[in-house]
């Protein structure tokens, strides 16, 4: 199978290349832990997981190393710090709170499915690594002492704007770039910067000070994958500057044309065709939306979309997503376990993970289901749940979704089946007029319900679900 990717950098759709079949390589930005991650957060975490789970089933999950830092150094941290802990000296605050939001953003993202990566490094684990790199772009000329500040020389990079592709003249209008007296060019940025007293600092050559946003990646990814790697991922809003200047630092300091052969970046996400910001009281953490919907609903809702393309998330858009999975989740219903993915799934997903092209399979794929009799039931419902779980859906049991939905809704379930059974009977005996009203009854109630013929054996049975 040929997996293709959209490669920023070229702005085509690449065919994946592994620098060693044996070790993909592939690293993600992750968050700044200073607040609950929002959903918009949550998409390329689900959008990188899904990726990682169809490379590590093309070359083995031993084969793989995937990498998503976790930013616990920033300016933001710091203020999160100081206004909710004012009691605490600067450091115990910094810690209490990027602990706290790490176990909050780790519990989220479990929560959605998604897999442990191979490393999580944290950015203040790997100051030495940061020295050292700034170091060897002094050496080459790439990089300048001023006031306390070390900064990269933006025209010492003859190839600075290769991923971005905009000219410097407009990144140089466009930029919203700290014009600082000690610069020697406006688009200059910082590596490390001097930290006043109580602000968390380390010791470098360079003086106390802590290291700039970019340099942190650069040096993280440089540890657990190498100076060149496979996969670089991010959000669309990281192309410039952050990852513009990640491959500036890295290339220079190590004399390299290429730090990762294909960046990825997935879509902006807007709520209900806005733009996400608590001004305009849309903005939902992940959190949140796990509170009101089954963390399956949220997954499957964000992979509707392609990565690449804009979402807009809407109520709308996870009810949908709700009964897709309520019907597919009939289909596990004594299921055997899974095999196989459907080689239509597979190939969707490796043509630059197409997943709406791949969910459009999975629903061809159940609904043959109906069509299949009792001898080829057992490798069809294999071949759907085993596709599905390469999404990283239906993890569980449909014991265990049906009834956490019915929970969530407050749903007395023996009643329920009660009544059905009532109007089951009432139809048997054609009391057409007792078997509308339980119907009726039902759906006042919330519940709606579905006549419909048993695949196997022909009788009628009625299926119900939660009418949100």
């Amino acid at each position: 199978m040929t997996l293709k990717l959209y490669n920023t950098l070229t702005r085509s759709k690449d065919q994946f290349r592994p620098i060693d079949p044996s070790n993909v390589r592939m690293y993600v930005c992750g968050p700044t832990v200073y607040d609950f991650a929002h959903i918009g957060n949550a998409r390329p975490v689900i959008i990188f997981d899904v990726l990682y789970r169809l490379v590590r089933h093309l070359y083995g999950e031993s084969h793989v190393t995937y990498v998503r830092n976790i930013t616990d150094v920033d300016d933001k941290i710091n203020a999160r710090a100081a206004q909710d802990h004012p009691g605490l000296p600067l450091n115990e605050a910094i810690a209490k709170v990027t602990a706290e939001t790490n176990a909050q953003f780790q519990a989220d993202v479990t929560a959605l499915g998604c897999l442990e990566p191979t490393h999580q490094p944290r950015a203040t684990d790997n100051i030495p690594q940061m020295i050292e790199i700034i170091e060897r772009l002094i050496a080459r000329g790439h990089a300048y002492v001023a006031e306390g500040h070390v900064l990269f020389n933006v025209p010492s990079d003859t190839h600075y704007g290769l991923l971005s592709q905009r000219p410097l003249k407009e990144m140089q209008a466009g930029a919203r770039v700290e014009v600082a007296p000690y610069k020697q060019d406006p688009m200059d940025f910082v590596l490390w910067k001097p930290s006043n007293e109580g602000e968390p600092g380390w010791d470098s050559p360079w003086g106390r000070g802590r290291p700039g946003w970019h340099i942190e990646c650069s040096a993280m990814s440089w540890r657990y994958l190498g100076e060149r790697f496979d996969i670089h991922g991010g959000g669309i809003d990281l192309v410039f500057p952050h990852h513009e200047n990640e491959l500036a630092q890295t290339t220079c300091a190590f004399g390299t044309d290429v730090m990762a052969n294909i960046w990825m970046h997935n879509g902006f996400l807007q709520v209900e065709g806005q733009k996400m910001s608590k001004s305009l009281g849309n903005f939902v953490t992940i959190r949140d939306v796990l509170g009101d919907w089954p963390a399956e609903v949220v997954r499957l809702n964000m992979l509707k979309t392609h990565y690449r393309q804009p979402i807009d998330w809407t109520l709308k858009g996870l009810e949908e997503s709700s009964k897709t999975l309520d019907y597919w989740y009939q289909a596990d219903v004594n299921a055997p376990e899974a095999a196989a993915l459907d080689e239509e799934v597979l190939e969707a997903l490796s043509d630059d993970l197409n997943t709406p092209r791949a969910i459009a399979r999975l629903h061809a794929l159940f609904a043959q289901l109906g069509d299949l009799g009792e001898s080829g039931m057992g490798d069809q419902r294999r071949i759907f749940k085993a596709s599905v779980q390469g999404l990283g859906l239906m993890s569980r049991s449909a014991k265990e979704w049906f009834e956490e939905s019915w929970q969530r809704a407050g749903v007395d379930q023996p009643r329920i089946r009660a009544l059905i059974g009532e109007r089951l009977r009432a139809r048997k005996e054609k009391d057409w007029a007792e078997a509308d009203r339980i119907r009726d009854v039902l759906l006042a109630e919330g519940i709606a319900l579905k006549d419909v013929k048993d695949p196997r054996t022909g009788e009628p049975v009625t299926t119900w679900e939660v009418a949100r």
